[in-house]
């Protein structure tokens, strides 16, 4: 059997004090997640982080920072590779539709996602934010792309 991690990107969105949260479904449940998704194959980790987040919550964004890589093993034993960018909010398009499992995109204060009962999709939500709040920037050059 391979082994095959799933390479993922991810982008915390802060304005006013709130985060962009996407609210999807997973299984049965809704939880919430930074508007994140799967690398496609030809496309730079950078490039897939803006159109995640687009597909996701309708947001074209500027990238402006590399929160960093975590490595996690779910539950369902698939194993992870999320990369996680910081973006600034450009402009919304409400005219587009979200991609099929997007329940919807919220603006959500951090007492919010903080909250004990907070359905994150997994501890790499809380994890990002996290980073993001105690100031981790990387340079967005530091994510190499020879494609």
């Amino acid at each position: 059997m391979t082994w095959n991690p799933h390479i993922t990107v991810a982008t915390v969105v802060e304005q006013d004090g709130r985060f962009l949260m996407v609210e999807e479904k997973d299984d049965k449940r809704a939880v919430f997640n930074q508007p994140a998704g799967h690398l496609d194959e030809g496309e730079s980790m950078l490039e897939a982080a803006v159109r995640e987040t687009l597909e996701e919550s309708a947001w074209h964004i500027t990238l402006t920072a590399y929160l960093g890589v975590t490595l996690y093993r779910a539950p369902n034993t698939v194993t992870y590779l999320r990369h996680c960018f910081v973006g600034r909010p450009e402009r919304h398009d409400p005219a587009l539709t979200l991609d099929e499992g997007i329940i919807a995109a919220h603006w959500l204060s951090i007492d919010e996602i903080m909250a004990e009962s907070f359905p994150a999709r997994s501890p790499m939500v809380i994890r990002a934010v996290t980073d993001y709040l105690n100031g981790i920037r990387l340079p967005l050059d530091s994510v190499n792309h020879y494609l």
